[in-house]
């Protein structure tokens, strides 16, 4: 294959870019032109990007949809929760609130230790439901 020899001026800075990036890639400077010329005149070279860029949104959008997945899963937890609680425990008479609230206090570190080793122990509820988003 022969080769015709074309003279050109490049800026400093994309020149030093250039030179950098065909040491890193242990390269000479005429094979990253020629390549980069190459796939900037291949008709298809859009086509390719567009494609890359298509999967990557597709995979974003897959991760948004198990994110929005869990936020749904502990909302829904939460409420279903907090309307049993509220259903099942009538109020307090005043004299037996003191005990309560410290009672409460210990319940609540419990809650806490045990939900930090759940977190560090698993993927957490979220993965003991089916997710039909998958």
């Amino acid at each position: 294959m022969t080769r015709s020899k074309h003279t050109f001026r490049l800026p400093p800075a994309l020149a030093d870019q250039l030179a950098e990036y065909a040491i890193r890639k242990r390269v000479s400077q005429a094979l990253v032109v020629e390549t980069a010329l190459a796939s900037f005149l291949s008709p298809d070279g859009t086509e390719r990007m567009e494609a890359a860029f298509s999967r990557r949104m597709d995979k974003l959008q897959r991760s948004n949809d198990r994110l929005q997945y869990h936020v749904e899963v502990g909302n829904e937890a939460l409420a279903l929760f907090v309307r049993f609680w509220l259903t099942a425990n009538p109020p307090l008479p005043e004299s037996a609130r003191a005990a309560a609230q410290a009672q409460a206090k210990d319940r609540y570190d419990g809650f806490v230790e045990a939900l930090t080793r759940k977190l560090e122990t698993s993927k957490g509820i979220v993965g003991e439901f089916p997710n039909p988003r998958r």
